[in-house]
């Protein structure tokens, strides 16, 4: 999939991604979804993207807070009382969890660490009990009060915690650009399709360095 900004685009950039309205989202890069001991590389899957969306999610992370881009650490945490009564359903049919020993990403576990990654002083934390970062949170909130209408978001999984704030975040009306390169799923083929269907419907594909481009320009301007 080809993802460079065409020339207009590029030009507009700097303002799309203004430090006054832009928050980079950090999604669930924790330590069962991201490690090489966590519980989903335990369950064989392919984990080989992973890496690199962490190493690209670190270069974001730090152009914003120079740009002075408010980062914001989304991470999933469960609980025995956020595990809802169809998400329980759900497991027990595909068959999985019937005694609840592959609960991930437990409150207070190392799990739910952040992996690679780590907030710094100033930098927002939100837990979701769920995959969307606005289910069940004060995320909405945060954002509104802080003035900020757009969302740059990397992180894991392409396909479930980054799609649904995705598309959560555009039905309340913010404008969305996900860093491609950025995130991962569990498989080159998984990855890709939820990128396509996202860019069709609600969110602008970008490189990691386009969006790292854009704010040293803004820092530029400053001086």
């Amino acid at each position: 999939m080809s993802t460079a900004l065409d020339a207009e685009r590029g030009t507009d950039l700097a303002a799309w991604l203004s430090p006054s309205r832009t928050a980079l989202c950090v999604i669930d890069i924790q330590h069962d979804f991201a490690a090489p001991d966590g519980m989903m590389a335990g369950y064989g899957v392919d984990m080989s993207a992973v890496p690199a969306a962490i190493e690209k999610s670190r270069t974001l992370i730090e152009a914003a807070r120079k740009a002075g881009v408010p980062v914001i650490f989304i991470g999933l945490g469960t609980s025995p009382e956020t595990d809802s009564p169809a998400w329980k359903e759900w497991m027990s049919r595909r068959g999985q969890d019937a005694d609840g020993s592959s609960a991930i990403c437990r409150i207070g576990s190392p799990g739910a660490a952040f992996y690679g990654v780590t907030p710094e002083p100033g930098d927002e934390i939100v837990l979701k009990p769920k995959y969307s970062a606005f289910h069940a949170t004060g995320f909405d909130e945060l954002l509104k009060r802080n003035g900020i209408d757009t969302l740059l978001v990397c992180g894991l999984t392409t396909e479930c915690c980054v799609d649904c704030t995705v598309r959560d975040a555009f039905h309340r009306d913010y404008h969305v650009f996900i860093a491609e390169d950025a995130c991962a799923a569990y498989g080159a083929e998984v990855h890709e399709s939820a990128l396509a269907a996202l860019e069709m419907n609600c969110a602008i594909l970008m490189a990691a360095e386009e969006a790292t481009a854009a704010w040293d320009k803004v820092k530029s301007e400053r001086r």
